[in-house]
Protein backbone atom coordinates (compact mmCIF):
# COMPACT_ATOMS: atom_id res chain seq x y z
CA UNK A 1 0.00 0.00 0.00
CA UNK A 2 1.21 3.69 -0.91
CA UNK A 3 2.16 6.34 1.94
CA UNK A 4 -0.57 8.93 1.49
CA UNK A 5 0.23 11.79 0.68
CA UNK A 6 -0.97 15.49 0.51
CA UNK A 7 -0.55 17.30 -2.56
CA UNK A 8 2.50 15.03 -3.04
CA UNK A 9 3.62 14.70 0.07
CA UNK A 10 3.89 12.22 3.14
CA UNK A 11 1.48 12.39 6.02
CA UNK A 12 2.99 14.03 9.03
CA UNK A 13 2.27 11.16 11.17
CA UNK A 14 4.72 9.24 8.94
CA UNK A 15 7.51 12.12 8.89
CA UNK A 16 10.90 11.10 10.53
CA UNK A 17 10.69 14.04 13.89
CA UNK A 18 14.19 14.21 13.20
CA UNK A 19 13.54 15.69 9.76
CA UNK A 20 14.89 19.45 9.32
CA UNK A 21 11.85 20.00 7.36
CA UNK A 22 10.03 19.17 10.07
CA UNK A 23 12.26 20.17 13.35
CA UNK A 24 10.32 23.67 12.83
CA UNK A 25 6.66 21.97 12.61
CA UNK A 26 4.68 23.40 15.42
CA UNK A 27 2.70 20.17 15.14
CA UNK A 28 6.10 18.20 15.78
CA UNK A 29 5.48 16.63 19.29
CA UNK A 30 8.80 15.77 20.00
CA UNK A 31 10.71 19.31 18.48
CA UNK A 32 8.12 21.06 21.33
CA UNK A 33 8.82 18.53 23.92
CA UNK A 34 12.71 19.28 23.32
CA UNK A 35 11.67 22.72 23.60
CA UNK A 36 11.20 22.78 26.91
CA UNK A 37 14.34 22.32 27.99
CA UNK A 38 15.97 24.74 25.45
CA UNK A 39 16.82 21.89 23.04
CA UNK A 40 16.59 23.38 19.60
CA UNK A 41 17.79 22.48 16.24
CA UNK A 42 20.87 24.35 15.00
CA UNK A 43 20.48 27.34 11.85
CA UNK A 44 20.45 24.38 9.11
CA UNK A 45 17.18 22.96 11.08
CA UNK A 46 19.04 19.65 12.52
CA UNK A 47 19.91 18.81 15.81
CA UNK A 48 23.49 17.88 16.70
CA UNK A 49 22.77 14.49 18.05
CA UNK A 50 26.01 14.14 20.16
CA UNK A 51 24.93 17.75 21.72
CA UNK A 52 21.74 16.60 21.82
CA UNK A 53 22.09 13.69 23.97
CA UNK A 54 24.33 15.47 26.35
CA UNK A 55 22.11 18.08 27.15
CA UNK A 56 19.25 15.42 27.66
CA UNK A 57 21.87 13.86 30.32
CA UNK A 58 22.50 16.90 31.73
CA UNK A 59 18.38 18.05 32.14
CA UNK A 60 18.17 14.51 33.66
CA UNK A 61 20.71 14.59 36.24
CA UNK A 62 19.40 17.81 36.97
CA UNK A 63 16.00 17.43 37.61
CA UNK A 64 16.64 13.73 39.04
CA UNK A 65 18.62 15.98 41.53
CA UNK A 66 16.05 18.57 41.97
CA UNK A 67 13.31 15.96 42.82
CA UNK A 68 15.61 14.58 45.41
CA UNK A 69 16.16 17.75 46.97
CA UNK A 70 12.11 18.03 47.23
CA UNK A 71 12.44 15.22 49.89
CA UNK A 72 13.75 11.82 48.27
CA UNK A 73 12.77 9.88 45.45
CA UNK A 74 9.37 8.20 44.29
CA UNK A 75 8.29 5.03 46.36
CA UNK A 76 7.24 1.76 45.29
CA UNK A 77 4.03 3.21 44.12
CA UNK A 78 5.94 6.06 42.01
CA UNK A 79 4.77 8.76 44.38
CA UNK A 80 7.19 10.86 46.22
CA UNK A 81 5.33 10.72 49.64
CA UNK A 82 7.74 13.11 51.15
CA UNK A 83 6.89 15.69 48.74
CA UNK A 84 3.20 15.13 49.47
CA UNK A 85 3.53 15.51 52.80
CA UNK A 86 5.45 18.43 52.98
CA UNK A 87 2.94 20.30 50.24
CA UNK A 88 0.45 19.42 53.02
CA UNK A 89 2.08 21.21 55.54
CA UNK A 90 2.84 24.48 53.59
CA UNK A 91 -0.49 24.51 52.36
CA UNK A 92 -1.71 24.24 55.99
CA UNK A 93 0.93 26.89 56.99
CA UNK A 94 -0.23 29.36 54.35
CA UNK A 95 -3.75 29.66 55.88
CA UNK A 96 -2.06 31.07 58.89
CA UNK A 97 -0.73 30.57 62.29
CA UNK A 98 -1.00 26.84 63.44
CA UNK A 99 0.94 26.32 66.79
CA UNK A 100 0.82 23.50 68.58
CA UNK A 101 -2.11 23.72 71.09
CA UNK A 102 -1.07 25.19 74.42
CA UNK A 103 -1.33 23.31 77.94
CA UNK A 104 -4.62 25.30 78.37
CA UNK A 105 -6.04 23.93 75.13
CA UNK A 106 -5.21 20.30 75.92
CA UNK A 107 -6.60 20.34 79.69
CA UNK A 108 -9.86 22.02 77.98
CA UNK A 109 -10.18 19.70 75.44
CA UNK A 110 -9.48 16.66 77.64
CA UNK A 111 -12.36 18.12 80.36
CA UNK A 112 -14.78 18.23 77.27
CA UNK A 113 -14.20 14.34 76.62
CA UNK A 114 -14.22 13.84 80.10
CA UNK A 115 -17.53 15.13 80.45
CA UNK A 116 -18.34 13.41 77.24
CA UNK A 117 -17.57 10.30 77.96
CA UNK A 118 -19.28 10.48 81.63
CA UNK A 119 -22.90 11.74 79.36
CA UNK A 120 -22.56 9.27 76.70
CA UNK A 121 -22.00 5.81 79.61
CA UNK A 122 -25.86 6.47 80.01
CA UNK A 123 -26.97 6.28 76.42
CA UNK A 124 -25.06 3.93 74.09
CA UNK A 125 -23.67 0.49 74.58
CA UNK A 126 -20.42 0.89 73.44
CA UNK A 127 -17.65 1.64 75.91
CA UNK A 128 -14.85 3.94 76.42
CA UNK A 129 -11.52 3.90 74.64
CA UNK A 130 -8.55 3.66 76.43
CA UNK A 131 -6.38 6.29 74.89
CA UNK A 132 -6.41 9.76 76.75
CA UNK A 133 -7.77 12.31 74.31
CA UNK A 134 -5.69 15.06 72.62
CA UNK A 135 -5.70 18.28 71.18
CA UNK A 136 -3.87 18.54 67.43
CA UNK A 137 -2.80 21.46 65.39
CA UNK A 138 -3.74 21.36 61.43
CA UNK A 139 -0.16 20.43 61.24
CA UNK A 140 -0.20 17.49 63.77
CA UNK A 141 -3.78 15.91 61.85
CA UNK A 142 -1.63 15.45 58.85
CA UNK A 143 1.08 13.67 60.18
CA UNK A 144 -1.83 11.19 62.60
CA UNK A 145 -3.71 10.32 59.36
CA UNK A 146 -1.16 10.36 56.70
CA UNK A 147 -0.57 6.86 56.30
CA UNK A 148 -4.03 5.69 56.19
CA UNK A 149 -4.49 8.44 52.77
CA UNK A 150 -1.40 7.18 51.70
CA UNK A 151 -2.83 3.76 51.95
CA UNK A 152 -6.41 5.20 51.01
CA UNK A 153 -4.39 6.63 47.61
CA UNK A 154 -2.05 4.34 46.61
CA UNK A 155 -4.73 3.31 44.05
CA UNK A 156 -4.52 6.31 42.26
CA UNK A 157 -1.42 6.10 42.10
CA UNK A 158 -1.28 2.94 40.39
CA UNK A 159 -3.67 3.93 37.76
CA UNK A 160 -1.85 7.26 37.39
CA UNK A 161 1.20 5.16 36.93
CA UNK A 162 -0.45 2.68 34.03
CA UNK A 163 -1.50 5.86 31.85
CA UNK A 164 1.95 7.19 31.93
CA UNK A 165 3.41 3.88 30.39
CA UNK A 166 0.60 4.15 28.31
CA UNK A 167 1.12 7.79 27.29
CA UNK A 168 4.98 6.53 26.72
CA UNK A 169 3.84 4.07 25.05
CA UNK A 170 1.66 6.24 22.38
CA UNK A 171 4.51 8.55 22.01
CA UNK A 172 7.31 5.86 21.70
CA UNK A 173 7.62 6.23 17.65
CA UNK A 174 7.98 10.21 18.07
CA UNK A 175 10.71 9.63 21.10
CA UNK A 176 12.58 6.60 18.58
CA UNK A 177 15.99 6.02 20.35
CA UNK A 178 15.59 8.29 22.77
CA UNK A 179 12.91 7.07 24.65
CA UNK A 180 15.24 5.46 27.72
CA UNK A 181 16.49 8.63 28.16
CA UNK A 182 12.88 10.84 28.91
CA UNK A 183 11.16 7.88 30.47
CA UNK A 184 12.73 8.65 33.34
CA UNK A 185 11.97 12.41 32.83
CA UNK A 186 8.71 12.24 32.00
CA UNK A 187 7.68 9.67 34.99
CA UNK A 188 9.51 11.82 37.39
CA UNK A 189 7.99 14.94 36.33
CA UNK A 190 4.50 13.26 36.38
CA UNK A 191 5.01 11.69 39.64
CA UNK A 192 5.82 15.03 41.09
CA UNK A 193 2.39 16.65 39.70
CA UNK A 194 0.12 13.89 41.55
CA UNK A 195 2.67 13.87 44.74
CA UNK A 196 1.43 17.93 44.64
CA UNK A 197 -2.04 17.76 43.57
CA UNK A 198 -2.25 14.76 46.73
CA UNK A 199 -0.60 17.15 49.00
CA UNK A 200 -2.43 20.30 48.43
CA UNK A 201 -5.90 18.38 48.95
CA UNK A 202 -4.91 16.89 52.40
CA UNK A 203 -3.43 20.82 53.39
CA UNK A 204 -6.93 22.00 52.54
CA UNK A 205 -8.55 19.48 54.33
CA UNK A 206 -6.74 19.97 57.58
CA UNK A 207 -7.88 23.16 57.02
CA UNK A 208 -11.63 22.19 57.72
CA UNK A 209 -11.74 19.36 59.97
CA UNK A 210 -12.59 19.63 63.74
CA UNK A 211 -11.18 16.37 64.81
CA UNK A 212 -9.89 13.04 64.13
CA UNK A 213 -12.05 11.42 61.85
CA UNK A 214 -14.89 14.63 61.16
CA UNK A 215 -15.32 13.28 57.81
CA UNK A 216 -16.91 9.48 59.13
CA UNK A 217 -13.97 7.51 58.40
CA UNK A 218 -11.23 6.00 60.94
CA UNK A 219 -7.88 7.77 59.88
CA UNK A 220 -5.76 6.60 62.24
CA UNK A 221 -4.15 3.60 63.48
CA UNK A 222 -5.45 3.20 66.60
CA UNK A 223 -9.25 5.06 68.18
CA UNK A 224 -8.48 8.09 69.14
CA UNK A 225 -10.56 11.64 70.65
CA UNK A 226 -8.65 14.35 69.13
CA UNK A 227 -9.88 18.07 68.39
CA UNK A 228 -8.41 20.63 66.68
CA UNK A 229 -8.85 24.16 68.68
CA UNK A 230 -8.38 25.94 65.94
CA UNK A 231 -10.54 24.79 63.63
CA UNK A 232 -13.23 24.53 66.59
CA UNK A 233 -13.10 28.38 67.45
CA UNK A 234 -13.83 28.89 63.25
CA UNK A 235 -16.59 26.22 63.30
CA UNK A 236 -17.69 28.54 66.00
CA UNK A 237 -17.50 31.56 64.78
CA UNK A 238 -21.11 33.32 64.16
CA UNK A 239 -22.68 30.98 66.16
CA UNK A 240 -24.91 32.26 69.72
CA UNK A 241 -22.94 29.49 71.56
CA UNK A 242 -20.04 29.91 74.26
CA UNK A 243 -16.84 28.49 73.04
CA UNK A 244 -16.97 25.98 75.45
CA UNK A 245 -20.56 24.67 74.91
CA UNK A 246 -18.97 24.10 70.89
CA UNK A 247 -16.29 22.32 72.45
CA UNK A 248 -18.40 19.75 74.39
CA UNK A 249 -20.59 19.26 71.49
CA UNK A 250 -18.01 18.56 68.76
CA UNK A 251 -16.36 16.50 71.96
CA UNK A 252 -19.81 14.38 72.08
CA UNK A 253 -19.78 13.47 68.66
CA UNK A 254 -16.33 12.13 68.35
CA UNK A 255 -16.09 10.66 71.31
CA UNK A 256 -19.24 8.47 69.97
CA UNK A 257 -17.86 7.89 66.68
CA UNK A 258 -14.54 6.75 68.00
CA UNK A 259 -16.52 4.69 70.14
CA UNK A 260 -18.61 3.16 67.61
CA UNK A 261 -15.34 2.32 65.19
CA UNK A 262 -13.60 1.29 68.51
CA UNK A 263 -16.63 -1.97 69.63
CA UNK A 264 -17.70 -2.75 65.89
CA UNK A 265 -14.67 -4.23 64.50
CA UNK A 266 -15.87 -4.95 61.03
CA UNK A 267 -16.71 -0.84 60.28
CA UNK A 268 -13.62 0.54 59.76
CA UNK A 269 -12.46 -1.80 57.72
CA UNK A 270 -14.99 -1.92 55.80
CA UNK A 271 -15.41 1.96 55.08
CA UNK A 272 -11.74 1.86 54.06
CA UNK A 273 -11.94 -0.85 51.55
CA UNK A 274 -15.20 0.70 50.23
CA UNK A 275 -13.19 3.32 49.28
CA UNK A 276 -9.99 1.53 48.45
CA UNK A 277 -12.13 -0.28 45.98
CA UNK A 278 -13.62 2.55 44.17
CA UNK A 279 -10.13 4.23 43.83
CA UNK A 280 -8.89 1.14 41.75
CA UNK A 281 -11.82 1.75 39.61
CA UNK A 282 -10.16 5.59 38.63
CA UNK A 283 -9.57 6.15 35.15
CA UNK A 284 -7.02 8.68 34.86
CA UNK A 285 -7.17 11.42 31.60
CA UNK A 286 -3.95 10.65 30.00
CA UNK A 287 -4.49 13.44 27.49
CA UNK A 288 -4.53 15.25 30.67
CA UNK A 289 -1.50 14.78 31.85
CA UNK A 290 0.28 15.26 28.65
CA UNK A 291 -1.05 18.85 28.08
CA UNK A 292 0.72 19.67 31.54
CA UNK A 293 3.82 17.68 30.57
CA UNK A 294 4.18 19.46 27.08
CA UNK A 295 2.79 22.97 28.22
CA UNK A 296 4.76 23.28 32.15
CA UNK A 297 7.93 20.71 32.30
CA UNK A 298 10.98 22.41 32.52
CA UNK A 299 14.32 21.05 33.57
CA UNK A 300 14.55 24.09 36.45
CA UNK A 301 11.42 22.91 38.21
CA UNK A 302 11.16 24.21 41.53
CA UNK A 303 9.07 22.72 44.19
CA UNK A 304 6.72 25.75 44.14
CA UNK A 305 6.47 24.63 40.30
CA UNK A 306 5.59 21.27 41.11
CA UNK A 307 2.88 22.29 43.51
CA UNK A 308 1.78 24.91 40.38
CA UNK A 309 1.25 22.09 38.21
CA UNK A 310 -0.35 19.88 40.81
CA UNK A 311 -3.15 22.53 41.49
CA UNK A 312 -3.55 22.86 37.55
CA UNK A 313 -3.81 19.00 36.94
CA UNK A 314 -6.30 18.63 40.03
CA UNK A 315 -9.39 20.11 38.08
CA UNK A 316 -8.58 17.59 34.99
CA UNK A 317 -6.51 14.24 36.17
CA UNK A 318 -9.69 11.82 36.52
CA UNK A 319 -11.73 10.85 33.23
CA UNK A 320 -15.62 11.87 34.47
CA UNK A 321 -16.94 8.21 33.60
CA UNK A 322 -17.64 6.11 36.87
CA UNK A 323 -17.99 2.86 36.15
CA UNK A 324 -21.46 0.66 37.24
CA UNK A 325 -18.92 -1.00 39.81
CA UNK A 326 -17.94 2.60 41.10
CA UNK A 327 -21.84 3.97 40.91
CA UNK A 328 -22.57 0.59 43.27
CA UNK A 329 -19.57 0.70 45.71
CA UNK A 330 -21.11 4.30 46.04
CA UNK A 331 -24.11 3.51 47.10
CA UNK A 332 -22.83 1.35 49.57
CA UNK A 333 -20.11 4.07 51.35
CA UNK A 334 -23.47 6.67 51.07
CA UNK A 335 -25.44 4.41 52.77
CA UNK A 336 -22.95 3.50 55.78
CA UNK A 337 -21.78 6.74 55.84
CA UNK A 338 -25.31 7.75 56.27
CA UNK A 339 -25.97 5.37 59.26
CA UNK A 340 -22.51 6.24 61.30
CA UNK A 341 -23.40 9.94 61.10
CA UNK A 342 -27.06 9.25 61.96
CA UNK A 343 -26.39 7.05 64.43
CA UNK A 344 -23.72 10.04 66.06
CA UNK A 345 -26.78 12.37 65.49
CA UNK A 346 -29.14 10.18 67.58
CA UNK A 347 -26.75 9.68 70.26
CA UNK A 348 -25.57 12.84 70.76
CA UNK A 349 -29.32 14.41 70.48
CA UNK A 350 -30.65 12.00 73.11
CA UNK A 351 -27.73 12.22 75.67
CA UNK A 352 -27.56 16.39 75.50
CA UNK A 353 -31.56 16.35 75.93
CA UNK A 354 -32.01 18.01 79.16
CA UNK A 355 -28.39 18.73 79.96
CA UNK A 356 -27.38 21.20 76.77
CA UNK A 357 -29.95 24.07 75.94
CA UNK A 358 -28.14 24.87 72.88
CA UNK A 359 -27.61 21.31 71.43
CA UNK A 360 -30.50 21.29 68.35
CA UNK A 361 -28.88 24.55 67.27
CA UNK A 362 -25.19 22.85 66.85
CA UNK A 363 -27.24 20.57 65.47
CA UNK A 364 -28.55 22.89 62.77
CA UNK A 365 -24.50 24.02 61.61
CA UNK A 366 -23.63 20.63 61.86
CA UNK A 367 -25.78 19.72 59.05
CA UNK A 368 -25.74 22.90 57.51
CA UNK A 369 -22.19 22.02 57.22
CA UNK A 370 -22.68 18.68 56.23
CA UNK A 371 -24.93 20.07 53.29
CA UNK A 372 -22.48 22.74 52.08
CA UNK A 373 -19.72 20.13 51.64
CA UNK A 374 -16.87 22.74 51.64
CA UNK A 375 -13.63 21.88 51.88
CA UNK A 376 -14.01 18.37 52.72
CA UNK A 377 -15.82 17.68 49.75
CA UNK A 378 -13.40 19.19 47.68
CA UNK A 379 -10.18 17.15 49.36
CA UNK A 380 -11.86 13.85 48.87
CA UNK A 381 -12.57 14.75 44.95
CA UNK A 382 -9.53 15.85 44.48
CA UNK A 383 -7.79 12.37 46.31
CA UNK A 384 -9.91 10.20 45.13
CA UNK A 385 -12.30 11.43 42.61
CA UNK A 386 -15.26 10.57 45.48
CA UNK A 387 -18.23 13.15 45.34
CA UNK A 388 -19.37 11.31 48.63
CA UNK A 389 -22.68 13.33 49.54
CA UNK A 390 -24.48 10.84 52.45
CA UNK A 391 -27.57 12.76 51.96
CA UNK A 392 -29.95 10.33 54.22
CA UNK A 393 -27.90 11.26 57.64
CA UNK A 394 -31.16 12.48 58.63
CA UNK A 395 -33.32 9.80 57.52
CA UNK A 396 -30.86 7.24 59.36
CA UNK A 397 -30.92 9.52 62.01
CA UNK A 398 -34.74 8.88 62.44
CA UNK A 399 -34.46 5.27 61.65
CA UNK A 400 -32.10 4.98 65.00
CA UNK A 401 -34.23 7.53 66.99
CA UNK A 402 -37.14 5.11 65.91
CA UNK A 403 -35.37 1.60 67.08
CA UNK A 404 -34.03 3.46 70.64
CA UNK A 405 -37.67 4.45 71.32
CA UNK A 406 -38.97 1.04 70.23
CA UNK A 407 -36.67 -0.97 72.44
CA UNK A 408 -33.73 1.44 73.67
CA UNK A 409 -30.14 2.00 72.95
CA UNK A 410 -28.87 -1.65 73.50
CA UNK A 411 -31.22 -2.62 69.96
CA UNK A 412 -29.71 0.23 68.30
CA UNK A 413 -26.40 -0.76 69.07
CA UNK A 414 -26.76 -4.48 68.68
CA UNK A 415 -27.90 -3.59 64.95
CA UNK A 416 -24.02 -2.94 64.20
CA UNK A 417 -23.02 -6.39 65.64
CA UNK A 418 -22.90 -8.05 61.98
CA UNK A 419 -23.27 -6.18 58.45
CA UNK A 420 -26.06 -8.36 57.56
CA UNK A 421 -27.65 -6.58 60.02
CA UNK A 422 -27.29 -2.71 59.43
CA UNK A 423 -30.42 -0.84 57.66
CA UNK A 424 -29.96 -0.93 54.13
CA UNK A 425 -31.07 1.93 51.71
CA UNK A 426 -34.63 0.70 51.76
CA UNK A 427 -35.18 0.42 54.97
CA UNK A 428 -34.49 4.35 55.38
CA UNK A 429 -37.45 5.18 53.58
CA UNK A 430 -39.73 2.89 56.11
CA UNK A 431 -37.98 2.99 59.47
CA UNK A 432 -40.90 1.92 61.26
CA UNK A 433 -40.86 -1.35 59.35
CA UNK A 434 -37.55 -2.25 59.98
CA UNK A 435 -38.25 -1.49 63.77
CA UNK A 436 -41.31 -3.74 63.47
CA UNK A 437 -39.07 -6.51 61.44
CA UNK A 438 -35.93 -5.92 63.45
CA UNK A 439 -33.49 -6.71 60.43
CA UNK A 440 -33.30 -5.25 56.87
CA UNK A 441 -35.98 -4.79 54.40
CA UNK A 442 -33.53 -6.55 51.62
CA UNK A 443 -32.12 -9.91 53.57
CA UNK A 444 -28.66 -11.01 52.58
CA UNK A 445 -28.27 -13.02 49.47
CA UNK A 446 -27.32 -16.65 50.07
CA UNK A 447 -24.39 -16.58 47.47
CA UNK A 448 -21.45 -13.52 47.70
CA UNK A 449 -21.01 -11.58 44.66
CA UNK A 450 -17.95 -10.49 43.22
CA UNK A 451 -17.75 -6.81 45.07
CA UNK A 452 -18.32 -8.76 48.42
CA UNK A 453 -15.87 -11.69 47.80
CA UNK A 454 -13.20 -8.56 46.95
CA UNK A 455 -14.21 -6.58 49.87
CA UNK A 456 -13.85 -9.73 52.17
CA UNK A 457 -10.41 -10.53 51.03
CA UNK A 458 -9.59 -7.01 51.56
CA UNK A 459 -11.06 -7.23 55.46
CA UNK A 460 -8.84 -10.18 55.73
CA UNK A 461 -5.93 -8.93 54.78
CA UNK A 462 -6.75 -5.99 57.08
CA UNK A 463 -6.97 -8.68 60.18
CA UNK A 464 -3.79 -10.70 58.84
CA UNK A 465 -2.10 -6.98 59.21
CA UNK A 466 -2.60 -6.48 62.82
CA UNK A 467 -4.14 -3.32 64.52
CA UNK A 468 -0.60 -1.85 64.05
CA UNK A 469 -0.61 -2.42 60.38
CA UNK A 470 2.17 -4.68 60.79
Amino acid sequence: METPTVEGEPMASDRDPFDPDRSGDQDNPLAQFMAQFGITPGADGNFDMDGLMGKLQQAMTQFTSQMASFGGGAGADGLNWTFTRDVARKVTAAQGTDPSPSASEVAAVRDAVGLADLWLDQQTAFGRIATPAAAWSRAEWVEQTFDVWRSLTSPVASSFSAAITGLLTKQSEELGGLQPMLEPLMRAASSGMLSAQLGQALGLLSTDVVSACDISFPLTKKPIVALLPDNVAKFGDGLEQSDADVRLYLALRETARQRLFASVGWLGPQLLALVEHYARGISIDAHAIEEALESQMSGQMTAEDLESLGSTLSSKLFEPVQTAEQTEILGRLENLVALVEGWVDDVVSVTTAGLMPGASALLESVRRRRASGGPAEAALKALLNLELRPRRVRDAANLWAALRTAQGYEARDAAWAHPDLIPTAADLDDPLGYVERGRPAVAPTDGVDDLDAQLARLLDEEGRKGPDGA
